[in-house]
């Protein structure tokens, strides 16, 4: 398990708490309903809050990244790749490039370190 720093993991109806400061989920059981489905121990705080959410929903999340996080973290390591491997490519075959493909290497590094940054 996998719990990050920083992360927000949602309770439901805008209810949101950084991963690392939830310290224990119990489902409700009895009065169990719409906006009513799990106490979540927050560092912190004596009383749980109130989650709408059930609380294996809520473990996945701290579990598990978030897909939309897993893909960003992806698309953000290949366009390091890319400006990794643009660094080494020499001016000739940049100007080559450039004339028989059509591409400006120099303007897409460019573009790629203003993205990174």
């Amino acid at each position: 398990m996998k719990v990050e720093q920083g992360n927000m993991i949602a309770l439901g109806y805008g209810k949101y708490f950084r991963s690392d400061a939830i310290l224990g989920l119990e489902p409700i059981e009895e009065g169990r309903g719409p906006g009513k489905r799990t106490h979540v121990y927050v560092e912190g705080q004596t009383i749980p809050i109130t989650a709408s959410r059930s609380e294996s929903a809520i473990l996945r999340d701290l579990v598990e990244a978030p897909t939309e996080m897993t893909h960003v973290r992806e698309q953000y390591e290949l366009l390091r790749d890319v400006l990794d491997t643009l660094e080494h490519i020499e001016p000739m075959l940049r100007s080559i490039v450039r004339d028989q493909g059509g591409w400006d290497l120099d303007r897409l590094e460019e573009q790629l370190k203003e993205l990174l940054t």
